[in-house]
């Protein structure tokens, strides 16, 4: 059995416990948190919750563990500190800061001969992957990525921290004129603005300025101002009948030619449909955490991405079963 750990439990947390329960080759261990432990209620109230300052004693008893925390703050820290101490697991998803991130991890693993996996879950992760695959295969061509229609969760905290918004989510949706020419292999050269719109859905406090939200919103930087911003003001029961989850989705396409006049087209593409985004990137997470204990094992140390693991690595089936079965 691989012994887990989850450091951190929110959302991706419960999205962690949740799929390792489907891997029989798999036990969580102990789950640490920045809260009082004793307000911790998890799935499987047999295993033990502790503190984030009692993980360090747990170094014999866990093989991987799984860091569920965020980008911005946590996991630059995080990761590179527990990678000291035990095999790790993230999905740090700030693209540009990846590079950053892949040193500071690969020093830590490599000064104790741990290994530390990150990036991991649809994007970056599997979307990375599928990206990679197609621009060897279709050498002459372009990728092209849509996210959604989903819910960002990064955007909608950005909305509910407006001053009189009481809660908000903000869908990521894909401009299907944009997404059908790409299909179509017509090649476009497509902006921001073209190839996603944005709907938020806001509950403003009583008595608020609505014109002043949707303003804030529609011009706030970095979020909003680069796309064609939509915002609709419903109530709170609306909310909460209508908008309560985290679905998420999205598709990578690769459009190439080949041939000797590069007269033939083609198109690859894949696709996800998700109703719950922290539990999808939660069962990413938990097969990179079985390639994690192989590398180990290997004496595979130092930092990997989804680019370093070999397929039969994610797998609990035996390398004959794979290709029994699936080849």
């Amino acid at each position: 059995m691989i012994r887990i750990g989850i450091y951190g439990y929110g959302n991706l947390g419960r999205g962690v416990e949740c799929a390792i329960k489907q891997n029989d080759d798999m036990e969580l261990v102990a789950v640490f948190t920045r809260r009082d432990p004793k307000t911790v209620k998890l799935i499987d109230e047999s295993v033990s919750v502790y503190h984030v300052d009692d993980a360090l004693k747990m170094q014999d008893k866990i093989d991987v563990m799984i860091l569920c925390g965020g980008s911005a703050t946590d996991l630059p820290v995080q990761t590179p500190y527990l990678a000291k101490y035990f095999n790790v697991v993230d999905s740090f998803d700030t693209h540009a800061k990846i590079p950053e991130h892949f040193e500071n991890v690969d020093k830590a693993a490599r000064e104790t001969n741990h290994t530390g996996m990150i990036s991991v879950g649809w994007d970056p992760g599997m979307f990375s992957l599928n990206r990679m695959l197609a621009g060897t295969i279709l050498v002459d061509g372009c990728d092209y990525t849509f996210w959604g229609r989903g819910v960002s969760q990064g955007h909608s905290d950005a909305i509910r921290r407006i001053e009189g918004v009481k809660n908000a989510k903000q869908y990521t949706v894909p401009v299907e004129s944009a997404l059908q020419a790409v299909r179509n292999g017509e090649n476009p050269q497509l902006t921001t603005r073209e190839k996603h719109t944005r709907e938020c859905y806001v509950v403003a406090n009583e008595g608020a300025d609505l014109a002043r939200i949707e303003n804030e919103i529609k011009t706030m930087p970095n979020y909003f101002a680069d796309y064609d911003t939509t915002v609709n003001f419903i109530s709170e029961e609306e909310f909460n009948e209508n908008h309560a989850g985290i679905p998420h989705g999205g598709v990578v396409i690769r459009s190439g030619k080949t041939g000797k006049s590069l007269e033939n087209n083609h198109i690859i593409e894949y696709k996800i449909t998700l109703d719950s985004n922290p539990e999808f990137t939660a069962s990413v997470i938990v097969a990179y955490a079985r390639a994690t204990y192989k590398l180990a094992n290997e004496g595979a140390y130092g930092c990997k991405t989804v680019f370093d693991v070999a397929p039969a690595h994610l797998s609990a089936k035996s390398g004959e079963e794979l290709r029994k079965s699936l080849l």
